[in-house]
């Protein structure tokens, strides 16, 4: 199977959102939330997350998670990941509650699918977003179909991250399979994201590489980033038809007291501007 057909599959059974004139949705991707340890990538910046994961909650936003929410790679047991951030887990029940949570599995997190406590709230590898005035459609979906080794192999990347990689992590020593991490994995995983909008002219939302992408009418290729940047968290809000680059970081005020800042990296960019012409 070619990485479109991977791609176009995602899909295949993908739910359908309505989005409408007021609605809000807030994109994340790639928190990869661990069990405490050095290797937990998602701890320093735990406290950006729930920040801002509050003020969505608290804005009625709905929360779309792209995938790679925990790693279950590099660890066996979701429980101690559960455990470890329970005060996450508890304000992404609240959002479950209210059917506001919507999350898909990317190749860190599929075995999730089978046992998360929000297993029916739409655990699946793609999803569509309708858009009442156009009736064009967004799809979203983790970006690994784009990478042969960490979807169709991605039995054999699970284990060599866990017994190889993660050991050798220690010492400074990167996966070269990693899109996040290998420069050219990552640009070649997306440019094949590109090529699938190219060849279909939908908009298509991803996170995989953790480099974050606000598209425009001549690209229509988005990427949420991560949870895991050193400095801060990244993601795409999508408020009345408009969709924004926003980033979240530790700031200071005048007195030299902290406090969790948003700040929009690019946007917003019209849903009417991006698809006048598909």
């Amino acid at each position: 199977m070619s990485y479109l057909s991977r791609i176009d599959h995602a899909f295949s059974d993908a739910p359908v959102l309505p989005l409408s004139e007021n609605g809000r949705y807030v994109l994340f991707s790639d928190c990869h939330r661990g069990i405490g340890t050095s290797n937990d990538n998602f701890l320093k910046n735990q406290h950006l997350y729930f920040a801002a994961l509050n003020y969505y909650y608290q804005h009625s936003f709905c929360y779309i998670e792209l995938g790679d929410g925990d790693e279950l790679w590099e660890n066996r047991s979701f429980s101690a990941i559960q455990k470890i951030h329970s005060n996450v887990f508890w304000l992404l029940s609240l959002f479950y509650e209210e059917q506001r949570l919507f999350m898909l599995f990317g190749n860190h997190d599929i075995a999730k699918k089978d046992f998360h406590p929000f297993s029916d709230c739409c655990f699946h590898e793609g999803l569509r977003l309708k858009d009442c005035v156009t009736r064009q459609e967004l799809y979203l979906t983790h970006g690994h179909q784009a990478d042969f080794f960490n979807s169709t192999l991605w039995r054999l990347s699970c284990f060599l991250v866990r017994y190889l990689w993660k050991p050798l992590e220690q010492f400074g020593v990167l996966d070269p399979t990693s899109a996040a991490k290998n420069y050219k994995v990552k640009s070649k995983t997306e440019q094949r994201l590109q090529e699938w909008t190219k060849l279909h002219k939908k908009i298509l939302i991803t996170g995989h590489t953790h480099r974050p992408v606000l598209g425009s009418k001549d690209s229509l290729y988005f990427n949420t980033g991560s949870c895991v940047h050193p400095r801060c968290i990244t993601c795409i809000e999508l408020v009345r038809r408009e969709l924004s680059l926003v980033k979240w970081t530790l700031s200071t005020k005048p007195d030299r007291t902290l406090f969790v800042a948003r700040e929009v990296l690019a946007g917003p960019v019209s849903l009417d501007d991006l698809l006048e012409d598909s």
